[in-house]
């Protein structure tokens, strides 16, 4: 424990010390990553799909906020839509715009969440996103969760669809339109999803918020739960088709990503626990203080031989 301890102040001095360095090389990374799956999943425009634009585009992103990395990811789903279809193109954008008012209003400090969410529901573990946030975020996290969500069930809407799409003539513009927005409003899988995920959240949120020994632990436990019965019970009424190895998998999943959290955020010692009372003259408080988990890392001293 004591090793794990001393790595991790390792990592905040290493952080503290060269973020300036740090934040651009993992802004580029994620956006990199994420241009590169929206490529490798849409890619019907030629001039955007190769390696150099992306390459071009994510070290631009490095040097901008990094709400930028949403802007350039919806740019270039925009773009493949409209290589496939016009109105796909159309729709997309009104799903866009009404979700960055949605975003940019309550949550756009969640760019890295809206970003990965669709990735990782392509790796199927996207469970661990709503387990996460209730612990480092709070319920108004649910709005870039349900962003996530809806973004990748659209594409996901339009890449099995391709097909029919381009089947359809010219002349059945109505036709594309009313059969894009029908599958994307009467997708049931996509409605469970985004209600399990923010009640997951808030659930978290509540419990770790809590003032009892091991708040952290039980609040990912009751999350992970809550997210399973919700998504399962939701398959059996809707037929939605969950796999259910994949939840339960990505909740054990979850389960451990929350212990790093933890870990790195919330790393207390129970047993040190101390209990005041003191008053004053209105008041009589009772305070339970909890210590941090610390430890100092060892400095490297370098001796001279002469």
């Amino acid at each position: 424990m004591r090793n794990l301890l001393e790595f991790r102040e390792y990592l905040r001095v290493f952080y503290s010390k060269y973020d300036v360095y740090v934040k651009p090389a993992g802004k580029f990374l994620l956006a990199f990553l994420v241009l590169q799956v929206i490529n490798a999943r849409l890619g019907y425009m030629d001039r955007i799909n190769s390696i150099s634009m992306v390459l071009i585009v994510a070290l631009m992103c490095s040097f901008m906020p990094r709400n930028f990395i949403v802007v350039c990811a919806t740019g270039f789903i925009l773009l493949h839509l409209y290589s496939l279809s016009l109105e796909a193109a159309i729709v997309g954008f009104i799903l866009f715009f009404i979700m960055f008012l949605l975003f940019f209003r309550f949550s756009s400090k969640d760019t890295v969440v809206v970003a990965l969410m669709p990735i990782l529901f392509l790796i199927k573990i996207p469970y661990v996103i709503p387990v996460a946030l209730g612990l480092v975020s709070n319920p108004v996290s649910a709005v870039s969760a349900g962003c996530g969500v809806a973004v990748y069930y659209f594409l996901h809407f339009i890449v099995s669809n391709e097909s029919a799409l381009t089947e359809m003539g010219d002349d059945d513009m109505m036709t594309r339109f009313r059969f894009i927005v029908d599958g994307l409003l009467e997708n049931k899988g996509m409605l469970v999803v985004i209600v399990a995920f923010a009640i997951t959240i808030a659930v978290v949120y509540i419990i770790r918020r809590l003032s009892v020994n091991y708040s952290w632990t039980i609040a990912m436990i009751a999350g992970v739960l809550v997210q399973l019965v919700i998504l399962l019970f939701g398959d059996l009424v809707t037929e939605t088709g969950v796999s259910v190895i994949g939840v339960i998998l990505g909740s054990v999943l979850a389960l451990g990503i929350g212990k790093v959290l933890e870990f790195f955020f919330f790393n207390l010692d129970y047993p040190r626990t101390e209990k005041v009372q003191f008053e004053d003259d209105e008041y009589y408080y009772y305070v339970k203080a909890v210590p941090k988990v610390t430890v100092s890392a060892p400095e490297k001293r370098v001796k001279k031989i002469r």
